[in-house]
């Protein structure tokens, strides 16, 4: 699993941030959270293609946090993308998708599936889920959660161990069944182990509220918006926003392993006094940067 932050900025752009955008890459899926302003040139700069995004979460439908949508859908078609476009979002997302295809012309469409969340979880493979709850921002908001599903790994020393050979024997293992080698039942629990499945939050515009802690709670990793500095926590107010302090104070509370903050106000030329703010009740903190890569 990987995470590229391919825009980290609130709703005025700068010459170092782009609008937001985070992809989470992981197997062959890759999921987009929020589709900013030019963030398909972010995906070109960052050297990952565009075919590669499998499903995009809209957490609300202020232009920051979609306006990248046409254009990227548009590249889409002319690199002739022979998946199916997942495209998650909160109440009025199919409405505004349509509004969208009558305000733009594309010359190709591609195959695309809108769906409207509400709270809990809204996708389940063998692999993975995706859960989501409502946020208060004024407007329509979802929160997201990406749920690795626990992973059952082989003790190959045990295997060994056991004379067990390389093959349908260790892969029936892995699965969870018992198998007979040699005259002996030998259980799953012999020789293999869970590993816990990681978890990723992602929480940007708005005011700290209980569905945040939900959406972060025990979390591997914590995306959260900083928009502004605790000494302006009135303005952030204001404007249905989080300061650092309060992203901190959420991953501090929740159980979070790490957080990472983005979204951050213009008027920052730099993330030092939002970082410091954050580490002040979280040490585990990071501002994150455009192009900045995670590995999980």
């Amino acid at each position: 699993m990987q995470l590229t932050f391919l825009g980290t900025s609130s709703m005025v752009p700068t010459k170092e941030r782009n609008q937001i955008a985070v992809f989470l890459s992981y197997g062959s899926e890759g999921i987009l959270f929020d589709c900013g302003e030019g963030t398909q040139r972010q995906f070109k700069i960052a050297g990952i293609s565009l075919t590669k995004v499998t499903k995009i979460l809209i957490s609300h439908w202020h232009g920051d946090h979609v306006l990248g949508l046409p254009g990227l859908i548009q590249t889409l078609s002319s690199m002739d993308y022979n998946g199916k476009l997942e495209i998650y979002g909160p109440i009025g997302t199919k409405k505004r998708m349509e509004s969208m295809f009558e305000a733009f012309v594309f010359d190709k469409k591609i195959d695309l599936a809108v769906n409207e969340v509400k709270s809990g979880i809204f996708f389940e493979n063998n692999e993975f889920q995706l859960g989501a709850h409502h946020l208060e921002h004024g407007i329509e908001i979802l929160g997201y959660r990406f749920i690795e599903k626990d992973n059952r790994k082989v003790d190959m020393k045990k295997v060994k161990k056991l004379g067990i050979p390389e093959g349908p024997l260790i892969g029936k293992l892995q699965q969870g069944n018992a198998v007979e080698y040699s005259g002996k039942k030998i259980m799953p629990d012999d020789v293999t182990y869970i590993e816990k499945g990681k978890v990723v939050a992602y929480i940007t515009d708005t005011l700290l509220c209980d569905n945040c802690h939900k959406i972060a709670e025990n979390a591997d990793l914590l995306i959260c918006e900083a928009t502004y500095s605790s000494k302006l926590v009135d303005k952030s107010e204001e404007y249905g926003h989080m300061t650092a302090k309060q992203a901190g104070q959420l991953a501090n509370k929740s159980n979070a392993k790490q957080l990472v903050l983005i979204h951050f106000s213009a008027r920052y030329k730099n993330t030092q006094e939002l970082e410091e703010d954050a580490r002040n009740v979280f040490d585990n903190t990071i501002c994150a940067n455009d192009f900045m890569k995670i590995g999980l």
